[in-house]
């Protein structure tokens, strides 16, 4: 295959953490595109409440979901990006961190219409339970010291998140413990 014949498409996100809805986009992208780029968002932030894992965390944690369930890692591109702050500018600067590509993926209607003002299709994966497998959701449950949250995430995630002390991270962030 020619490089530019490659049909790929970007996912972006900022994976805090991988949840087991992530992992089904991700599958659903890939059998619609030769390769998938997964833009990890906001990779400057870490250590705070609504971003507690750092972007080197998030790319293992995107790597042992994908490992666990089987995809093809060869098809996949995971880049950190951070913010630039401004969302009429967001996909030219995205642009400049990722490979070329056809497709945006998303179900956030403002990056949908981010990516169809840059003059790019958009791929709508279906919402997977989007109510149950929410980062925000697993982040509370985690403060809570509910372990519910373990069942939302990849086995994988899972120890891995325990293994960095995430679940201590993030109620010391906010002062639980």
């Amino acid at each position: 295959m020619v490089w530019s014949d490659v049909v790929r498409a970007v996912y972006p996100g900022r994976f805090q953490p991988v949840h087991l809805g992530h992992v089904e986009v991700i599958r659903w992208a890939l059998e619609r595109v030769d390769e998938l780029v997964v833009a990890i968002g906001t990779a400057q932030e870490s250590h705070t409440i609504v971003n507690p894992f750092t972007a080197g965390e998030r790319v293992v944690m995107l790597r042992l979901a994908m490992e666990e369930f089987g995809i093809d890692l060869r098809r996949v591109y995971i880049i950190p990006v951070p913010d630039v702050l401004m969302n009429a500018v967001w996909v030219n600067y995205l642009q400049l961190y990722v490979p070329k590509f056809r497709y945006g993926v998303a179900r956030n209607p403002l990056v949908v219409r981010l990516f169809k003002e840059a003059g790019y299709e958009v791929l709508v994966p279906p919402p997977y339970e989007r109510g149950r497998y929410s980062s925000t959701r697993i982040r509370r449950l985690m403060a809570a010291g509910d372990g519910s949250w373990r069942e939302l995430v990849p086995r994988s995630v899972t120890r891995f998140i325990d293994e960095i002390g995430g679940v201590e991270r993030i109620r010391e962030v906010l002062g639980l413990d």
